[in-house]
């Protein structure tokens, strides 16, 4: 008989304890409710007992908890309509509070990192959202604290993950930034010519007193030139030398001018050499400002021939001709009065 009684009470009491033991794990708290009433006391991570059916033990996660806040579209302080999201990093501090003061506050927290995210949107312009994400991300971080102290909760830190811009504003963004990296890259370019130019101004004043200084360079610029793979070499010429040849060219035509200029007695000739001296000279003029010839006595005309504008040589046969006489250039070169008409002397 007495060893039923122990067994049964082995029993029972076993049952007792299969009922009323508890596992509170070590980031968790525990809050007993015997008869719906808080107890003060939390139960501590471990092994606990509970009165059956009469306390009920709710836990309570104490590690922080990553809150994702969904994207939520707005118009910026500039007009700009942009969808941001970011993600709430929050952790219980009052386990009694978190669950006496709010029915859901995963829920709580969620809906009011929402709503201070649309109210950070209206009131930043897109450039802040872009390049000032630290003072959006703490201007979040106290919206959100200052009602969730009540709550038992406390935000650890709030960070915008992404802005979505739309497509028309990414455009001009990208040509706006395309624009400032080309005005940096002309100014830069402004400056190193600038700066080239003085330097170049510096050589040019140093061989300009030794000229051997510039030959030698332009022999090593076709030398570096000449070892490249090119079918062109291109040579250039300095424009004294083009000068020279031009000056080389012109000669030819004042000596005879000078010559033809001479007096029937300066080279000790006859008369005869000196009126066709004049006749030559006066043809010379006659020629060169574009009138017809006068053909005198002891002038020299092409037999047959023509007299060309511009140049003092007759070309064709020469014959000399009488003073006094016409030279014979055909009929067709004769009018009615027998007189050759000036036409047919240029």
């Amino acid at each position: 008989m007495v060893v039923e009684l122990v067994a049964a009470g082995l029993g029972g009491g076993a049952l007792y304890v299969a009922a009323a033991a508890r596992v509170v794990r070590q980031y968790e708290r525990g809050l007993v409710f015997r008869l719906g009433r808080l107890r003060q006391e939390l139960k501590q991570p471990g092994f606990t007992l509970v009165v059956p059916f009469v306390d009920r033990l709710q836990k309570v996660n104490m590690q922080i908890v990553t809150l994702p806040v969904p994207a939520q579209e707005g118009i910026t302080r500039d007009n700009v309509t942009v969808r941001v999201d970011a993600v709430v990093y929050f952790k219980v501090v009052d386990p009694a509070d978190a669950i006496i003061r709010v029915e859901d506050y995963r829920f709580a927290v969620s809906q009011m990192a929402q709503t201070a995210l649309r109210s950070i949107i209206g009131k930043s312009e897109l450039d802040d959202l872009l390049s000032s994400r630290e003072k959006l991300n703490e201007g979040l971080e106290l919206m959100i604290d200052s009602p969730a102290v009540e709550w038992g909760v406390t935000i650890d830190r709030v960070e915008i993950k992404d802005v979505s811009l739309p497509e028309t504003m990414k455009r001009s963004m990208a040509r706006q930034a395309e624009a400032t990296r080309d005005r940096r890259a002309r100014v830069i370019n402004a400056d190193a010519e600038l700066e080239a130019s003085k330097k170049l101004a510096q050589a040019a004043e140093a061989m300009s007193d030794t000229p051997a200084a510039l030959q030698l360079r332009l022999l090593q610029t076709v030398a570096s030139v000449a070892t490249e793979k090119n079918s062109t070499l291109v040579l250039p010429f300095p424009v004294e030398l083009l000068r020279f040849l031009d000056r080389s060219q012109r000669e030819p035509v004042e000596r005879p001018r000078e010559s033809s200029g001479r007096g029937p007695g300066e080279d000790g000739r006859g008369s005869e050499e000196g009126g066709r001296g004049g006749a030559d000279d006066r043809t010379e003029r006659s020629v060169l400002a574009g009138t017809p010839p006068q053909v005198g006595a002891g002038a020299t005309v092409p037999d047959g021939g023509r007299v060309d504008v511009g140049t003092e040589r007759v070309v064709g046969e020469e014959r000399r001709v009488g003073r006094g006489a016409m030279p014979d250039m055909g009929p067709a070169y004769r009018g009615d009065s027998g007189e050759i008409p000036p036409e047919s002397c240029i």
